[in-house]
């Protein structure tokens, strides 16, 4: 009996998964609560001068600013009118563990269900860039390619990311602030900070300088990106 309910129960997820080969998941990301541990800190703020932003046919009021704060800093987002985030902070009768529940006015509505799961998201990250902090890993692939960290000669006082990546001169661009750049060996660069949209979008502002190509697989890649290698044409 007991081998009879193993294979119905087998079956039944086969049903649901498909031709996927992944694990089945419904996908919840607004509505699961996201944890607080004592060290962060989280409140909601409202904007004096809310700004109004078009969004197809709707228009979106974004009045509420989220902090989060923690070891390494303070970030914040602002988020619309529609979005209601209830914080309770940790205590000791709940084991110094507080909780975050996001939700909308209208889940039915496809803008604000679409814009729940992108603030849940990102205060997740956020509270993981102000506690452990985002990483993003430059490797330079290529006959001669090396990237050094410099003094900036434009912006004193701050560092330039200098590349030699097949051109005939050097490229690269100066450090944002609020992020720490290094290179550890010259065809690696290691970009650190507590936003994860700053440090990816600086990842990918240097990679615009030798995206990877797909015939000699040479380029910048990120993180673990990879390529399909191509062949040649022959005439």
């Amino acid at each position: 009996m007991s081998f009879y309910r193993t294979i119905t129960s087998i079956n039944r997820q086969q049903q649901l998964r498909g031709f996927s080969t992944t694990v089945f998941r419904q996908s919840h990301i607004g509505s699961a609560p996201i944890y607080l541990t004592p060290d962060i800190s989280c409140k909601v703020e409202s904007i004096d001068n809310p700004r109004i932003v078009l969004k197809g046919r709707k228009s979106i009021t974004l009045s509420q600013n989220i902090k989060i704060g923690g070891p390494r800093g303070e970030l914040g987002f602002i988020v619309p009118d529609f979005v209601n985030v209830n914080i309770n902070g940790p205590t000791a009768e709940n084991n110094n563990i507080g909780k975050i529940q996001v939700s909308v006015n209208n889940t039915d509505d496809r803008i604000q269900r679409s814009m729940w799961g992108t603030v849940s998201a990102t205060l997740r990250n956020n509270i993981t860039g102000v506690t452990e902090g985002h990483l993003a890993i430059l490797k330079l692939v290529g006959t001669g390619y090396r990237a050094t960290i410099i003094d900036s000669v434009a912006n004193p006082g701050k560092k330039h990311v200098s590349l030699k990546v097949g051109a005939s001169d050097n490229q690269g661009l100066d450090v944002p602030d609020g992020l720490t750049v290094s290179s550890p060996v010259p065809t690696r660069v290691v970009i650190e900070g507590i936003s994860k949209q700053q440090v990816k979008l600086f990842a990918a502002n240097l990679r615009k300088f030798r995206p990877p190509e797909p015939y000699k697989g040479k380029g910048i890649f990120v993180d673990n990106e990879t390529i399909k290698i191509k062949d040649k044409k022959i005439k």
